[in-house]
């Protein structure tokens, strides 16, 4: 087995309740259920244990975290696509890197503690309801929660080196406890129930802002955020652009919103992308507007009532001659 990038088997055996007497019921039940009562095992030959640096167990119909000891060099451990429940037997993987527990059953951050090294840690799509257990990942870089019941953004104070934040699709109501992330430079909020863009004062790194499909109704909280070069806030509730005044970005993307008017947004020197699709834009003196951002390359303002035109892109290429591309279209 190469112990580098090496996608590792795992042995599949048939698992019973007398096997396993201290499993619970309904456990092994709903395991019976999904695999057929056929349970995937680690096994990792021994021969490749003082090597291995990457270990891949993807798809594998594993359970149970375990026969993990005796690897000093691992770097990265994949578990994506599996049945477990609970985060044990990693703890003394000091060396780690990233750790990669994708769409399993877990409910629960915990037995982290010795993961010092770690930069990455996905745990997206499982059934989280906390952030927590993170208190000894002061090295963690980037953070993937995707898809779990998170109500609540806390205990993140003793991660400041955190660069990405991945909390899309949870059941977030405010942004908040974000202060001691001072590198952040990613932070993707989506599919929550977000009303208000508020506590990101203090994340002065920050690049790429993702607050889609929430229910925000006017921009603002971005003043400070002077690195800010991305704003996605598409299927919200906007009216208007109201609140950029003091960014300069390169891409804004606002699609299936709410707004008429491009006002406000001529002092964008480095804008590049403009995505208002989905809007309710009517005067074509809604795009002359955006003839002062001269960097301007793409825009997709298809389906606002200005499609309607024949002379649609024809009017749109000559209010905007730098564009090489409307909406899907490359300009000729």
């Amino acid at each position: 087995m190469n112990a580098e990038n090496n996608k590792t088997e795992s042995v599949v055996k048939d698992e019973s309740k007398e096997d396993h007497p201290d499993s619970e019921p309904d456990d092994a039940e709903e395991i019976d259920e999904q695999v057929g009562a056929e349970i995937g095992y680690v096994v990792i030959p021994e021969g490749d244990r003082a090597t291995a640096t990457d270990l891949d167990f993807e798809h594998s119909r594993i359970a149970k975290l375990e026969n993990l000891e005796n690897l000093p060099a691992l770097e990265r451990l994949r578990f994506r696509w599996n049945f477990i429940k609970v985060i044990e037997n990693v703890s003394h993987l000091s060396s780690l890197q990233e750790l990669e527990l994708y769409d399993n059953q877990i409910t629960k951050l915990e037995n982290l503690s010795g993961l010092v090294n770690l930069k990455m840690l996905d745990v997206s799509h499982n059934r989280l309801r906390k952030i927590e257990g993170l208190e000894s990942l002061s090295s963690l870089e980037r953070l993937y929660l995707v898809s779990n019941k998170i109500t609540k953004i806390e205990n993140l104070e003793n991660c400041p080196r955190l660069q990405m934040l991945e909390l899309g699709d949870n059941k977030i109501r405010k942004i908040e406890k974000l202060d001691n992330l001072k590198q952040l430079q990613e932070l993707y909020l989506g599919k929550n129930k977000i009303a208000k863009m508020e506590g990101m004062e203090e994340l002065s790194n920050l690049r790429i802002l993702s607050i889609q499909a929430n229910r925000i109704r006017e921009v603002n909280g971005l003043e400070r955020l002077d690195s800010l070069e991305e704003l996605y806030v598409a299927d919200n509730g906007l009216t208007s652009l109201k609140g950029l005044e003091k960014n300069n970005l390169q891409t804004i993307e606002i699609a299936n919103n709410k707004i008429a008017d491009f006002s406000g947004l001529a002092h964008m020197s480095r804008l590049e992308e403009f995505w208002a699709n989905h809007n309710l834009v009517e005067d074509f003196k809604e795009v002359d507007k955006l003839s002062a951002n001269s960097s301007l390359l793409t825009v997709y303002l298809e389906h606002n009532p200005i499609q309607k035109d024949p002379q649609y892109r024809r009017k749109i290429k000559l209010a905007l001659p730098s564009l090489t591309q409307i909406d899907s279209t490359l300009c000729k």
